[in-house]
């Protein structure tokens, strides 16, 4: 199948379906909306201006912005010259900016905001490749002598519309589109180099599974430098429907209220967060209340097998259910919105029994898989095709392949050309005969749905021999309220052991009603009480686990895991190498009075 470049999937989008609020963006303390044909003008005026700065096709563009309009305005009018998008991450360190901008030789550097500017400008020294540079959204005493976003888009009319659909009509399919640089769970970053049909094909390959509606709204949050969220933007664009922009995660709670958003794409740490926020509210609650909310979650958890896998429920579960629903679950919806009608979740494994609560009161959310090198889609569950515990089966025109070791494997449109500038990474990403190695351990099961166990790298080899799986064990414990992070350790050791980080909130809250005093985080984190706690929460949740499998010691955090510490990834997954070798010393501890093999005896 011939898929169309990004540019022209755009403009027969606008062409057919004119959107008065294609962008939704808050300004000043009010949501204010863009059209397509307006952003369809900035676009085209922006082209322009580019190509007559010298941009060419093959160059390279940075941009470094949150969330907002404009980061699709650079976007397409960088790939509607045939030039590839460098996206940074809004919150990224210095020196790995610095290396994504040098590694990909980037001509023109973006970057939209105050926050931004600052960061580029602490990066602008020691950028080899920069030759121009244009800074948004910021005063002219902030941008000082860069160019500026908005003069270059401001005089932008019909001719450069004209200009713009010529040039997009001249984009092959196979020409470069971005260079995504990874996470780095592991290693050192490697650019993913996507082309246009990579993108194009999984935006229109997974579009055939949702039912688009003239007034949804969808909710943009994720980092669009990641590669989840842009491609889901682009089936936003594709399918007429209005993207609204949130570029602080912290502001999520204030704007789904605001949005009343039908569509969003998520992690499962948000699904996490929510519901061990409904759990902490339903908790502080006395009386009737306390009750009525407790008898809510009895209601939910018997409703599963109808609710989530579409058994027969009785004619008395769904009068009490009707019941919670009104009392309880709508309360909830209403916190979220009130309008969801699909929730998309990836990135990582979703528990199951989160899956399971979440539509058991009536919130539709679908997991899938995908990796940053795949555009990202590789399989999706969607209405009518929907098994909780599984990560869907692949999308239209998308192979997977299981090999002998357990490793998934794909093959189609969606797979990248290769690492930038990394052809010896290239080669051990494939296969002889042209497969993907994803990295990932998985099955598909006997209806053709994709089962992921873990990642390849992640598993746990103990002294003894055994594996296991570490991120199955990690999503139960953070189901938690007294947990907010936790990551497994034991490769080569006898035993399991794991770096804990409390709720800070929640383990306070518990303490005051017990008359225990924590003054500081340092404290909680040293307090017999609190550990005594938290033993309590690993033992409730790792019940189901083999002997081998469970957890023998932990040490408590006095802090999160965060990406702007360096030990999550933009997704919100632990950054392992990095976890271990940060607290290497903490680990020691841990094992200081285990007499360990030699690890020349475990290979």
């Amino acid at each position: 199948m011939a898929y169309p470049s990004l540019p022209q999937s755009l403009l027969d989008a606008i062409d057919r379906l004119p959107n008065p609020q294609a962008q939704l963006f808050k300004k000043d303390g009010t949501w204010q909306g863009t059209s397509s044909a307006e952003m369809l003008r900035r676009i085209a005026g922006l082209a322009h201006a580019l190509a007559g700065m010298g941009l060419k096709s093959g160059d390279r563009v940075g941009l470094l912005a949150a969330n907002r309009p404009e980061w699709h305005v650079v976007d397409f009018a960088a790939n509607g010259l045939g030039a590839v998008l460098v996206p940074i991450y809004f919150n990224e360190a210095v020196e790995r900016a610095v290396y994504i901008v040098n590694d990909a030789g980037a001509r023109i550097v973006f970057a939209i905001g105050e926050d931004q500017v600052q960061r580029l400008r602490e990066c602008l020294p020691l950028l080899k490749s920069v030759e121009r540079v244009v800074v948004g959204a910021v005063s002219p005493e902030i941008a000082g002598k860069f160019l500026r976003y908005e003069q270059l888009i401001e005089s932008a009319g019909q001719a450069e519309i004209a200009e713009y659909r010529r040039r997009a009509a001249q984009i092959r399919n196979e020409q470069p589109a971005t260079i995504i640089y990874t996470s780095g769970t592991s290693g050192e970053p490697k650019g993913a180099l996507l082309t246009h049909a990579n993108f194009t094909s999984n935006a229109l390959d997974t579009m055939v599974a949702v039912d688009f509606k003239p007034d949804d709204i969808a909710l943009s949050f994720l980092p669009l430098s990641h590669v989840y969220e842009r491609m889901v933007d682009y089936v936003y664009f594709f399918a007429g429907t209005t993207v609204a922009y949130l570029d602080r995660i912290d502001q999520l709670a204030q704007a789904l209220v605001e949005v009343r958003p039908t569509l969003a794409a998520t992690v499962p740490r948000v699904f996490e967060k929510i519901y061990g926020n409904i759990l902490d509210t339903g908790r502080k609650t006395r009386g009737w209340k306390r009750r009525v909310f407790d008898w809510a979650l009895r209601v939910a958890r018997e409703a599963v097998p109808w609710r989530a896998y579409g058994k027969l429920a009785s004619p008395g579960l769904r009068l009490e259910w009707w019941l919670a629903d009104r009392l309880v679950y709508s309360r909830i919806r209403d916190g979220l919105g009130g309008r969801f009608r699909r929730i998309s979740c990836g990135a990582a494994p979703l528990a199951t029994d989160l899956l399971e609560f979440f539509w058991s009161i009536g919130v539709e959310v679908y997991p899938g898989y995908g990796l940053t090198e795949t555009s990202p889609v590789i399989s999706a569950n969607s209405p009518g095709q929907f098994k909780p515990g599984t990560a869907g089966k692949p999308i239209p025109n998308v192979e997977v392949r299981i090999a002998d070791d357990g490793e998934i494997l794909v093959r189609g449109p969606c797979v990248m050309i290769g690492y930038y500038n990394k052809p010896e990474d290239t080669r051990e990403a494939f296969t002889a005969d042209g497969w993907f190695r994803t990295g990932d351990l998985g099955y598909l099961d006997a209806d053709g749905y994709l089962v992921i166990t873990d990642r390849k790298k992640d598993l746990i080899k103990t002294a003894a021999g055994k594996f296991i799986a570490p991120q199955p064990i990690e999503v139960h414990l953070r189901m938690s309220p007294y947990i907010l992070n936790a990551m497994l350790v034991g490769d080569r050791h006898k035993f399991v052991v794991a770096l804990v980080a409390p709720n800070f909130e929640n383990v306070k809250a518990k303490a005051r009603e017990l008359g225990v005093q924590l003054s500081s985080l340092a404290e909680m984190a040293n307090h017999p009480w609190v550990h005594e706690l938290i033993a309590g929460e690993i033992e409730r949740l790792t019940t189901h686990l083999a002997q081998y499998e469970k957890i023998k010691r932990f040490a408590l955090l006095d802090h999160d895991f965060t990406p702007t510490g360096g030990q999550l990834t933009y997704t919100l997954k632990l950054k392992r190498r990095v976890v271990e070798q940060r607290y290497a010393g903490l680990i020691a501890q841990l094992y200081a009075d285990v007499e360990e093999p030699h690890p020349a005896a475990l290979e």
